[in-house]
């Protein structure tokens, strides 16, 4: 697992990082739109930092920016499986001095691929071990989630292995949508309706895991004059 990181200096520098630089470095796509927003933030977007600010934790309400990777990778049991890349995977500071992780899931119109159901639907030794993983890891064995979307189990399970790995005491998924509609919403909602939370665009919503790490999940909407980057 590379350990390396290479200091981005320009939005294209994210270009090469991309599974599919030809396909996903478009205008008017998240990739592209990610890229441009954060780079030229010098820290967080305004979006994602009044995410954070909207806490009920009031260690959240400041969170100091230590460093961003672009399309960072986490790996989950069978190792031998494809990593989950996060967007942007970013390690910040609390109020209190306390580490934050926080993994990001950029979109516009794109959904968050397939359903669980759909996913296991062909299923194998690998995706039933990985599951497996995901459902204890979040704390949801118990819960209906065939019709949850995948990518936003392995998202959040990502910002908490990382929490883990950094020894930081929260964990936070954000999707950043540049969609002005707010498209595939309903799906994050779902999601966030398997831990009793309501999910509001803006608003940063605490999960309880019962686990040592607070969590948290939250929606931000981009700016648009980055669609047309």
């Amino acid at each position: 697992m590379p350990h390396i990181y290479v200091p981005a200096r320009s939005p294209r520098d994210w270009r090469r990082l991309l599974a599919e630089p030809r396909k996903h470095w478009r205008r008017g796509y998240s990739a592209r739109a990610t890229a441009y927003a954060w780079q030229e933030a010098d820290a967080f977007p305004s979006e994602i930092a009044a995410l954070l600010a909207s806490a009920i934790d009031e260690n959240l309400r400041q969170v100091e920016l230590l460093l961003a990777i672009p399309e960072h990778k986490v790996y989950f049991p069978p190792m031998q499986g494809h990593p989950s890349q996060s967007d942007v995977f970013v390690l910040g500071k609390a109020i209190n001095g306390d580490l934050v992780s926080i993994a990001v899931e950029a979109k516009v119109s794109e959904p968050f691929d397939l359903t669980v159901d759909e996913w296991i639907a062909d299923p194998t030794r690998g995706k039933t071990e990985r599951l497996g993983f995901l459902k204890e890891k979040l704390r949801i064995a118990d819960k209906p989630i065939g019709k949850i979307r995948y990518q936003l189990m392995h998202r959040l399970s990502s910002a908490l292995l990382e929490a883990e790995r950094f020894s930081a005491k929260y964990a936070i998924l954000v999707v950043h949508s540049f969609s002005q509609l707010d498209e595939w919403f309903d799906d994050f909602a779902a999601f966030l309706s398997l831990y009793g939370q309501e999910a509001k665009v803006g608003e940063l919503a605490p999960l309880d895991l019962k686990t040592p790490t607070k969590v948290f999940a939250g929606w931000a909407r981009g700016d648009a004059r980055f669609l047309d980057a």
